[in-house]
């Protein structure tokens, strides 16, 4: 059961990740990428102090180590992404981001040793297919702002891939604060460094920061945290890639942007990815149990 309510959560997730596109293009009308990442990190650490408050008094050091390098790949996923698309298009960010949903199982295999089913793959490769077919406009040579983008999307597969490791060992309210914190922290000297005190911000770019930090980073990040106490790596990138399903979805509602073949073709190939993946322990009486096993000899 706990497993179908993860599921169902980081479902959640990506709805409300595709409304934080929306929000985003709204914050940045008058707030700089930084300026954003400093008070989105921010609000979520005072957030997320609340639930683990009662544990912060036992933290330990190993639990302060794991946060840091949780929030560090939280955090350098955010920056490169931002910095590298001052490089390259946003659809080419865009796709290269969301190559992070191939990358989990590899890490997984590599530093986990952990089984890569067919169905995974197959899942993963479908779901970055879906993600292409939704973001890549024209053309497609290989930059400077691309390499950025794909280190980007190896932080996000390391930020997934550590949290699934991770909440298993720490209690998950305080491994989301930490990381928290540990993001703020960095955003903080980004912020210093580009000049952050200077803005002008309106109404409109306040209220979709405000969003950010309380609904698209402190609530996702505290349902993804518990959700992979339960939903295994590969299933959770795999899910987490509706996002740029939902993405499109608001913008349509919301931007008022045009419906096309390609969004419709793209949005079904990563359901489909969903679909495929949920199969995974289900087939040849395999179970859910076996996901979490290393490979032979381990």
């Amino acid at each position: 059961m706990k497993k179908y309510l993860g599921v169902f959560a980081l479902i959640l997730v990506t709805v409300i990740w595709g409304g934080g596109f929306v929000a985003s293009d709204m914050a940045l009308e008058t707030f700089t990428p930084f300026q954003i990442m400093f008070f989105r990190f921010l609000i979520a650490s005072v957030i997320m102090a609340l639930p683990a408050k009662t544990q912060i008094k036992k933290i330990s050091r190993n639990d302060l180590i794991s946060g840091a390098v949780l929030g560090s790949a939280l955090f350098g996923g955010f920056a490169l992404q931002v910095i590298g698309l001052q490089y390259t298009t946003p659809s080419k960010n865009a796709f290269l981001t969301a190559t992070n949903v191939v990358m989990v199982p590899i890490i997984a295999l590599i530093f986990g040793r952990k089984k890569i089913l067919v169905q995974g793959i197959l899942g993963a490769g479908i779901a970055l297919v879906g993600v292409g077919v939704l973001s890549i406009q024209s053309g497609f040579l290989i930059g400077k702002g691309d390499m950025l983008t794909l280190l980007c999307a190896v932080c996000f597969a390391a930020q997934i891939y550590l949290t699934g490791l991770l909440v298993h060992k720490i209690d998950f309210s305080v491994l989301n604060f930490l990381q928290m914190l540990t993001a703020f922290t960095l955003s903080f000297v980004g912020f210093i460094g580009t000049g952050g005190f200077a803005m002008n911000p309106s109404a409109k770019s306040i209220l979709a920061v405000l969003y950010l930090g309380t609904v698209s980073t402190s609530v996702c990040y505290f349902l993804q945290t518990w959700a992979q106490k339960y939903v295994d790596e590969t299933g959770s990138a795999i899910i987490l890639s509706m996002e740029s399903v939902f993405g499109t979805f608001f913008s349509i509602i919301i931007l008022h942007e045009r419906i096309t073949l390609r969004m419709i073709i793209g949005s079904l190939l990563i359901l489909s990815a969903v679909l495929i993946s949920e199969l995974r322990g289900r087939t040849s009486g395999t179970k859910n149990s076996d996901l979490h096993k290393p490979c032979e000899g381990a």
